[in-house]
C-alpha cells in the first residue's frame, strides 16, 4: 500500500542501507502470531486512547493494526524489511483502520516534519541503528504535544545479566535476530531524547510470551514537549 496525500515527503537527511533478514523475517512471523494471545492485550493498551494521525515506526507483519482504535484516523506503517512488509500489507488489507504500509527507516522518515499526532514503537528500539537518531525523527514528525506510545524490551537485572546481556550484543545476538540488542535502556533513551515522560510501567517476563536475555518490557507513554528544544537537546539532522 502507498502512502497518501502530502504528508509523506522525501527527508533526503540519509540514504538508508537496505534491511534484509529474510530468514528472521519469518521465524518473527510465525513466532509473533503464536504469542498473540499473551501480547495482545498489551497491545491493547499500548493503543488505546490513539486518535488522529498515527505513524508506527517498525510495523513488523502488522499485527498492531487489529487493536488501533477508532479514533484513529489514518495510520503511516512504515517498515524497513521487505518480506514483513509485505506481511504487513496483507494485514492492512484485512484492517478497519485506514492504514498505509510505507518502506523507510528510524533515523530518516520519509514522512513531513510536524504531521502526526501520535506515534508508536513496539518492540522496535532494541533493533534501529541509531537510537537517538531514530528518536530525533519521530520527535520531528510529531506535532508540538504529541504523543509517543512504547513497548520495549531492554536492559535490566544485576550486574551479570547486564555483562551477559553486553556480551551478546557484541556479538551473535543481532546477527541472529534482526539486529535485536538485549542490553538497551528505551526508558533511558526516550528521556534522553527530550521527551517528557509519561506513565509507563514495567512488565514481568512472563508476560513478554517469547522468552530473552532482557530482563523486562516497558509499556508506556511520552510527549513532545510543546516548547522548541533547548540547546544542547537532540535534534533530528
Amino acid at each position: 500500500m502507498r502512502p497518501r496525500g502530502s504528508r509523506i515527503a522525501k527527508t533526503g537527511t540519509l540514504t538508508p542501507a537496505p534491511v534484509h533478514h529474510p530468514l528472521f523475517a519469518r521465524f518473527y512471523a510465525r513466532l509473533s502470531v503464536a504469542a498473540e494471545p499473551t501480547i495482545g492485550v498489551h497491545r491493547d493498551e499500548l493503543l488505546a486512547g490513539l486518535s488522529g494521525r498515527v505513524i508506527e515506526i517498525g510495523a513488523g507483519n502488522g499485527l498492531n493494526f487489529a487493536h488501533y482504535p477508532g479514533t484513529v484516523s489514518e495510520i503511516v506503517a512504515i517498515e524497513p524489511e521487505r518480506r514483513l512488509r509485505q506481511l504487513a500489507v496483507t494485514a492492512a488489507l484485512r484492517s478497519d483502520a485506514p492504514v498505509d504500509v510505507v518502506p523507510g527507516v528510524a533515523e530518516a522518515l520519509p514522512v513531513k516534519s510536524e504531521a502526526f499526532d501520535g506515534a508508536v514503537v513496539s518492540l522496535v528500539l532494541c533493533s534501529v541503528r541509531d537510537v537517538p537518531r531514530a528518536l530525533a525523527e519521530i520527535r520531528r514528525v510529531l506535532r508540538p504535544g504529541g504523543e509517543l506510545r512504547f513497548f520495549e524490551h531492554g536492559r535490566g537485572g544485576g550486574r551479570a545479566m547486564r555483562a551477559g546481556q553486553s556480551v551478546l550484543d557484541r556479538t551473535v545476538w543481532p546477527l541472529l535476530f534482526g539486529g535485536c540488542h538485549v542490553g538497551r535502556d528505551p526508558v533511558g533513551a526516550i528521556r534522553d531524547a527530550g521527551y517528557e515522560l509519561g506513565p509507563y510501567r514495567q512488565l514481568s517476563v512472563p508476560d513478554k510470551g517469547p522468552r530473552t536475555p532482557s530482563s523486562y518490557c516497558v509499556l508506556g507513554t511520552a510527549r513532545r514537549p510543546s516548547a522548541p528544544p533547548e540547546a544542547g537537546e537532540p535534534v533530528s539532522p
